[in-house]
């Protein structure tokens, strides 16, 4: 479902003033493109509270602004494989903003944007491989960590 339109403050009181002057709900909203029932919901806030302003919304702020989400918008598009972290990271330096980093994914994911996690190692083809290795591998053993002889990994040696 899409976000329902708003109107600005200018609209909503020039809309008000039209249909105290006696135009009709559906002629007020074919001028700023919006349904009957924007119209109605309007006259309706207007005669009930006397204000034309939107009530307070429930439910948890925003921890960052437009020009916050911008920012993340911005620096996601110019790298595109900036991971979340590091989008969190200039955004903390630019503006001293401290957010989370599934908040950036969040705002991201608004956007139509996925936060990239940056490959551990470039992947080998068979082709890389077949170049690694041009000769026979012969097994050997190294062994597993400062201190420990006993235990002993498997490893191949392209040069014996």
């Amino acid at each position: 479902m899409p976000p329902r339109q708003k109107l600005s403050d200018v609209n909503k009181g020039r809309d008000i003033a039209w249909v105290q002057d006696g135009v009709s709900l559906r002629q007020v909203a074919t001028r700023p493109r919006v349904s009957v029932s924007v119209i109605s919901r309007l006259i309706q806030r207007a005669n009930t509270t006397g204000s034309a302003q939107e009530r307070p919304r429930s439910g948890r702020p925003r921890t960052t602004n437009a020009r916050e989400d911008r920012f993340i918008h911005r620096q996601a598009l110019q790298s595109r494989s900036a991971s979340a972290n590091r989008i969190q990271t200039r955004l903390r330096a630019a503006t001293r903003v401290n957010i989370s980093c599934q908040t950036v994914r969040r705002r991201l994911h608004e956007f139509g944007l996925n936060a990239r996690r940056p490959a551990v190692r470039q992947h080998l083809t068979s082709a890389h491989k077949a170049c690694l290795l041009p000769t026979p591998c012969k097994m050997d053993t190294l062994p597993v960590g400062k201190h420990s002889l006993q235990r002993r990994v498997p490893v191949l040696f392209a040069s014996q």
